[in-house]
């Protein structure tokens, strides 16, 4: 026991701990049919804890829902993504810190070997849409005002905006990345938008390793992953976020929206919406 707490000495010794985002884990999952209770119960009570923020370099996390009448406004009807698009109602995001991805992927494959084993793994579920992605930038409504991107999941926003960009190659994606900083978000992201701010990520591939209930990572060269944090519950709103398909393709060709999803956040330690995903 001695020599394995100095380990934990000299971990805490060494490496990158500032307080910025360096990659993030993404996880949308749909809950098998009549598996909805039982599902939530397992990650509020245990997994959102023993498999995620119980793990070093993983400083914040947060859970998120969409209702069956969330999930009616997500488009496009055809999506790369998810299949039907209505898939995938509980979506779960976190922050790793920067210059720790590699170690936490060490951590965090070996603790879900260890809940596999220990019988602590919910199995019916769908992994629809899960990776971890590196953080490539984030653009503010109110520039130096207001939370940063760290902030996010914490601060109480009032829903988020999943949207998912696919490109031809990794070139197209650099000009996609470009114009979204330059021009799209700073159009949409005005005084007034019921977003405050939005996350720009890149998927990243998996480990070997992995969980075989989890799917290779689609798109690591060509995919972006944007994430829209809203002050105002998506319903309210939602005309802000229409059209985003039609824009993406009219500024880079060959560019193609795969998902553009509403969530609002779960009441922790609750079954507060379950009754509502079907």
């Amino acid at each position: 026991m001695t020599d394995d707490l100095e380990q934990y000495t000299q971990l805490a010794a060494s490496g990158p701990y500032g307080v910025a985002i360096g990659s993030a884990l993404i996880t949308m999952v749909e809950p098998l049919p009549g598996h909805e209770y039982g599902y939530n119960r397992w990650y509020e009570d245990d997994h959102f804890y023993a498999g995620a923020m119980a793990m070093p370099w993983m400083f914040a996390g947060r859970r998120w829902v969409a209702t069956r009448e969330l999930q009616l406004l997500r488009y496009p009807e055809k999506s790369a993504v998810a299949e039907p698009v209505t898939a995938g109602c509980y979506l779960s995001v976190y922050w790793v810190t920067e210059g720790r991805h590699d170690a936490h992927m060490r951590w965090t494959v070996q603790i879900n070997k260890r809940l596999n084993r220990d019988g602590r793994v919910y199995r019916d579920r769908t992994h629809v849409f899960t990776a971890f992605q590196q953080h490539v930038s984030t653009y503010y409504r109110d520039g130096a005002a207001g939370p940063r991107d760290v902030h996010a999941l914490d601060f109480p926003y009032q829903g988020l905006v999943l949207q998912v960009i696919d490109t031809e190659n990794a070139e197209q994606r650099r000009q996609l990345t470009d114009w979204l900083m330059d021009r799209h978000l700073p159009a949409r992201l005005r005084s007034g938008s019921p977003a405050a701010m939005c996350t720009l990520f890149e998927p990243l591939p998996l480990p070997v390793d992995r969980m075989s209930y989890v799917k290779p990572v689609d798109g690591t060269d060509t995919r972006l992953t944007l994430i829209w944090f809203l002050q105002q519950d998506p319903r309210t709103c939602w005309d802000a976020f229409t059209g985003l398909d039609g824009e993406v393709a009219g500024a880079v060709p060959g560019a193609r929206v795969e998902l553009v999803a509403p969530f609002i956040p779960t009441l922790p330690g609750t079954d507060t919406y379950v009754d509502e995903l079907r």
